[in-house]
């Protein structure tokens, strides 16, 4: 594991907005040396004397004696902190001119800048995270509802970690078998058997594919479920689109073919985190520009988890209606919107059409029905998946690697099936192992760790 770097690192852990509190926060060998430059505990014992953790009342100061501000104290020692180095950090009074002029004081001290995620990062190389705990600090931080803050929160205990250690360590036992028995054969050493070789990897294959399916629903907690809003010209989809918000996010005109871009926002429904899209009317495009935004909308369609298809259940249907129809039914979620229920309504049937499909009546303009909308989407995505919050993979680069180990570990059976030489299993079991520590940081890439604390804001 690499060595975190020797000099000491300063930030404002808080937003730079007007507040109660506000906090800094240091990290490095000279942590508690340069806390005590610039701040006096008012009961006279400094704070390389007190114990971790306890809060201390005193005088934070400039560089030149003037008081910034009366606050707290605290200090942990290496390596029982969080980045695993001495540690401290002043809770001030949230003013940005407080904290500004306390960073400064710490920079004048001999801290310099941290960057953005450099306290993760180096609790990440002193081993006191892993790389999903690390990049469910992130999740965390940016988490959207509460079943989002609970993943993110049971990720950062280790509950995922757990869940590949488990895998990782079957696939260990079974290598460390191998080896014995071929690097020692003169000792007595249970010799393997192909039976319990091919258990060990149905083992291994079966919580791999358990875990790879995971991230579906752990993108969906994550970043919200993609949702298209689709149906023809002035069916309601920007007035809907609008009501679901709360607000008038989309342009909404009687003109037909009003809306020519697709336009994204996030909202929970049915306490479902969505990333809901509103799409040029589909139709026969007058101009170039139309004929953009029709293109875009089936392009929003083809990315979409959900399809809303909005059709006016006031009118017949027509053409367009059947072509919106058809593409819902091509996405892997749909529901059918009977719009326009304030007017008089159409007699309608989707047996034929789009049988099966769901289908729900509302009115975007005065809101009514759209608590059966919120029920439908529920449906489709219940909340309790049968796991500990925490157990999903929630981002494309543990999803990939657990891919890989997937895909290493089928072709060790399938080499064991085929009677291939014992070194050609191990081949493939090792190439799985590889993948599961690059999933948790155990083989550790600079490039990877980088794009990882992309996400991270200073101070954290």
């Amino acid at each position: 594991m690499f060595q975190a770097a020797p000099d000491t690192i300063a930030a404002i852990a808080t937003p730079l907005v007007p507040s109660a509190i506000g906090i800094l926060r240091l990290s490095g060998p000279q942590a508690i040396a340069v806390l005590e430059q610039v701040f006096t505990p008012c009961k006279g014992v400094p704070m390389s004397q007190r114990p971790d953790r306890q809060l201390v009342y005193g005088t934070l100061r400039d560089q030149t004696g003037a008081v910034i501000d009366l606050c707290l104290a605290t200090v942990s020692r290496s390596p029982h902190s969080y980045t695993g180095e001495d540690t401290a950090e002043l809770q001030c009074h949230g003013s940005p001119a407080v904290l500004t002029l306390g960073l400064e004081a710490l920079f004048a001290a001999g801290a310099r800048q941290a960057q953005p995620g450099e306290f993760t990062r180096r609790a990440f190389l002193s081993g006191k995270l892993d790389l999903p705990q690390t990049e469910a600090v992130a999740d965390l931080i940016h988490a959207e509802s509460p079943q989002a803050a609970r993943q993110a929160a049971g990720q950062l205990g280790g509950v995922l970690s757990q869940r590949i250690a488990a895998i990782y360590d079957g696939l260990t036992d079974l290598m460390a078998h191998f080896h014995a028995v071929l690097d020692y054969p003169d000792e007595d050493i249970e010799p393997f058997q192909a039976q319990e070789i091919s258990a060990a990897l149905e083992q291994a294959a079966g919580d791999l594919a358990k875990l790879t399916g995971s991230y579906r629903r752990g993108r969906a907690l994550v970043e919200g479920i993609p949702c298209a809003l689709v149906g023809r010209p002035n069916a309601g989809k920007s007035t809907l689109f609008n009501t679901l918000l709360g607000y008038d996010r989309a342009i909404v005109t009687p003109i037909a073919g009003t809306t020519r871009d697709t336009v994204e926002e996030r909202l929970h429904l049915g306490g479902v985190l969505l990333r809901l899209i509103d799409t040029a009317g589909l139709r026969q495009a007058e101009d170039q520009v139309e004929q953009i935004g029709v293109e875009r909308s089936r392009a929003a369609v083809e990315r979409a988890e959900l399809v809303l298809v909005v059709l006016d259940g006031s009118a017949p249907l027509t053409p367009e209606d059947e072509q919106a129809l058809r593409l819902g039914q091509s996405a892997p979620h749909c529901v059918v919107i009977w719009n326009k229920a304030d007017l008089c309504p159409a007699a309608h049937t989707l047996e034929q059409l789009a049988p099966g499909v769901p289908s729900v009546t509302l009115s975007a303009l005065t809101g009514a029905g759209v608590e059966q909308l919120e029920d439908a989407v529920q449906a489709m995505f219940p909340q309790d998946t049968g796991l500990r919050p925490g157990a999903l993979l929630t981002n494309a680069r543990q999803a990939e690697a657990a891919q890989r180990a997937s895909q290493a570990v089928s072709q060790a059976a399938q080499a064991l099936q085929g009677g291939l030489p014992p070194d050609a299993v191990l081949f493939h079991v090792e190439d799985a192992l590889t993948a599961l520590g690059q999933l948790t940081g155990r083989v550790v890439q600079e490039d990877v760790t980088a794009r990882i604390f992309e996400r991270f804001c200073v101070g954290k």
